[in-house]
């Protein structure tokens, strides 16, 4: 797999995804064509059960869109959204390790990501408008889905950059890390989620992700076949044949 703006590694059932233009880290239409080659890898390697996102260097995880990009708006604008939408319904987990500031599309980045973990030193939000732009990769739907209207519309419009302790208060990170640990922090939420049933881990996130996008009815669909997928499953057995013998369960992903 040839990458020229990523580096994408993988670590037992963990895949590493690294943006890999510091200092800014800023995306333009090959850096997009590159993650989608890191997701095609992750989405079909059955041994990675969760994928990490990051950014390299110190100073930044992503200052978005790379307004230098000779493809421009028009050819980065739409693969964006479907390369960020593709990261919000991927079916396994997703993790930011945000590293350093994370705007515009970055901060778009981290908000299709399933949780975000911040070191304590970065800023994040929505900055476009300070451009006479606006969020293009998702952010106008995600962030208030996430934060609510009135609060996603303060953070918009008034272009505000959050540090690490006001993201995490108002929800818009999962948790804040100290300089130095988020790797640290974030590989072992990341080991956890790979410890969990994939299948059921699948199950779940399709079933949120389709009543979310699509409502209650069409969730309560998915989760009645995610039920009816898993109960057949190897790990189902293994779970409660666990749970009888009073030990910790081994998953296999059948």
């Amino acid at each position: 797999m040839e990458l020229q703006n990523i580096l994408y590694s993988k670590q037992g059932n963990i895949g590493l995804l690294t943006l890999n233009r510091p200092p800014a880290n800023a995306i333009n239409l090959a850096t997009l064509l590159d993650i989608e080659k890191a997701l095609d890898e992750a989405e079909t390697d059955k041994e990675i059960r969760c994928l990490i996102i990051t950014g390299a260097g110190e100073k930044g995880f992503s200052a978005g869109f790379d307004v230098s990009d000779p493809a421009g708006a028009g050819a980065t604008g739409p693969k964006g959204q479907e390369v960020w939408t593709r990261i919000d319904r991927l079916t396994k987990p997703v993790i930011a390790a945000i590293n350093g500031y994370a705007f515009g599309g970055g901060c778009e980045l981290a908000m299709a990501s399933t949780f975000r973990v911040m070191q304590e030193n970065a800023r994040i939000g929505l900055t476009e408008l300070n451009l006479g732009i606006i969020p293009g990769w998702g952010g106008t739907q995600r962030m208030p889905r996430i934060l609510g209207k009135s609060k996603a519309l303060d953070l918009i419009l008034f272009s505000k950059r959050l540090t690490a302790q006001e993201a995490l208060e108002i929800g818009l990170v999962d948790k804040v890390s100290k300089v130095g640990e988020l790797m640290k922090d974030v590989k072992e939420m990341a080991e956890l989620l790979a410890s969990r049933p994939p299948l059921a881990v699948k199950a779940v996130l399709n079933a949120v992700n389709t009543g979310i996008e699509k409502g209650l009815d069409e969730g309560i669909k998915v989760e009645l076949e995610g039920i009816q997928m898993v109960s057949r499953s190897k790990d189902a057995v293994e779970g409660i044949t666990a749970f009888m013998q009073k030990r910790k369960p081994t998953f296999t992903g059948e």
